[in-house]
């Protein structure tokens, strides 16, 4: 029997009012064995959370009761809500529009018209990040202590800085962690790109640097240990 948390992994909320491209997700989300419930606003999906919380939430941008930007900042300054992975769901060809959503959280996006293998290529690879390690195959890692500033523990997917537990979403931890382990080592974006999206990295580079602005942010104190080394990508040293 499958435990609640499994189960939740597989509720996706799609937020599209579009009910063509709704019913072009559903379709697919569903063969791909996800059990999908549809919404063509936004407050009818975030009255549902306090009932249900979904693994992940396909949120267009563009809806007809409120700006798609504005729920998922509401959404990521929820202490409640926050770690539900988000993913974009846009028309809109301004790049600036996409960095605004990732910089108030959201993990991923993909952009209008799109093929629906690239849609569950997205969905699988951004739950997949948030999944802990004892859900996994994987060797659990130890945690990662650097100096008196920074713990990661990727068996509780908990960070903390100076005793205080950080919110981080499942890309921002993975990215923090890829630098943590291999500390003094520089990654580029490319090899970031890599780790987290595979094959399905139709993103820009400033996706990446981004994720980095919002880790330095949110890890405080502990933020100036992830170095930018121009030209080349970003290190993580004490």
């Amino acid at each position: 029997m499958k435990n609640k948390k499994t189960d939740e992994k597989k509720i996706i909320f799609v937020v599209e009012d579009e009910p063509d491209i709704q019913e072009l997700i559903t379709l697919h989300l569903s063969k791909s064995g996800y059990r999908v419930e549809k919404f063509l606003e936004s407050k009818p999906m975030l009255a549902r959370l306090e009932k249900q919380e979904p693994g992940l939430i396909l949120l267009d941008l563009m809806l007809p009761d409120q700006d798609g930007l504005e729920v998922c900042k509401i959404l990521k300054n929820s202490s409640q809500y926050a770690a539900i992975p988000v993913i974009m769901v846009t028309a809109r060809t301004e790049e600036v529009d996409v960095v605004l959503g990732l910089e108030l959280g959201a993990d991923d996006y993909i952009n209008k018209p799109f093929s629906p293998r690239e849609l569950v290529a997205r969905v699988k690879a951004v739950l997949r990040r948030g999944k802990h390690s004892t859900d996994s195959e994987e060797p659990v890692s130890q945690r990662i202590v650097i100096g008196d500033l920074l713990t990661i523990d990727p068996q509780k997917y908990e960070v903390t800085v100076q005793d205080k537990k950080i919110h981080l979403t499942s890309t921002e931890f993975l990215i923090l962690k890829m630098l943590a382990e291999k500390q003094g080592w520089v990654f580029s974006r490319e090899k970031i790109l890599d780790r987290l999206w595979g094959d399905e990295k139709d993103v820009f580079d400033r996706t990446v640097d981004v994720h980095i602005k919002n880790l330095r942010e949110k890890l405080g104190p502990a933020g100036k240990l992830i170095l930018n080394i121009r030209g080349v990508g970003y290190k993580l040293e004490l």
